[in-house]
């Protein structure tokens, strides 16, 4: 990977670390909920779950998730998709959300 598109995932990734699951005092992306993040030119894709399909907050998420990557300079477009393979469960989550939620 180039290192111009290294540094504009690291931003990306920085902006999801700012999105919180209402029930869960941790970050999305430490929670494990993104699966997947793309860089092609200007365009960002992200594939991402929630921790449960009847998530009270899956209408709202995935366009918070959006909003806060459209942030990011130099991206001109992002697509957010909810995907359910695999299944997300606790071990997706970051040694330090585990640590953090006393797991």
């Amino acid at each position: 990977m180039d290192e111009n598109k290294s540094k504009l995932i690291d931003k990306i990734v920085e902006k999801l670390k700012t999105v919180y699951d209402p029930e869960i005092p941790v970050d999305i992306y430490e929670l494990g909920l993104i699966y997947d993040v793309k860089v092609d030119g200007k365009k960002a894709s992200l594939d991402m779950t929630l921790t449960s399909p009847h998530c009270p907050v899956a209408e709202i998420l995935p366009n918070q998730v959006k909003k806060a990557v459209e942030g990011v300079e130099d991206l001109d477009e992002v697509i957010v998709k909810v995907v359910w393979e695999p299944p997300w469960d606790k071990t997706k989550m970051s040694e330090a959300a585990r640590l953090q939620l006393n797991l």
